[in-house]
């Protein structure tokens, strides 16, 4: 399994619009059919550049769904928020392979 990790720093002027945005961003990403899931979360650590910093975690099926999202919907999808938010957010984009995950269940 693929997480396909898209950290993104916004400026406080569009904090607010951003985070609705967003919210409704990660649905169309996952209609593309090429992801399981979805999970935001906020980065907590202070960034020197200031804003807001979030991270949105998508669980890909397969490298092969991965590499199909890449070609056929990352382009639109990404122009969408940079259209939208210009030079007041900062994006970058990691992958992540799944090696082994663990559980705990305490009684």
């Amino acid at each position: 399994m693929y997480i396909y990790n898209v950290t993104v720093n916004i400026d406080e002027s569009i904090h607010s619009e951003w985070l609705t945005w967003i919210k409704e961003h990660i649905p169309k990403v996952l209609a593309t059919g090429k992801f399981e899931k979805a999970t935001l979360t906020r980065v907590l650590v202070e960034e020197d550049m200031g804003g807001a910093t979030y991270s949105v975690q998508y669980r890909s099926y397969s490298r092969e769904a991965l590499d199909a999202y890449y070609k056929e919907d990352a382009d639109k999808l990404r122009s969408d928020g940079m259209k939208k938010f210009a030079d007041k957010m900062l994006a970058f984009r990691t992958e992540l392979q799944i090696v082994d995950e663990y559980t705990v269940n305490f009684k």
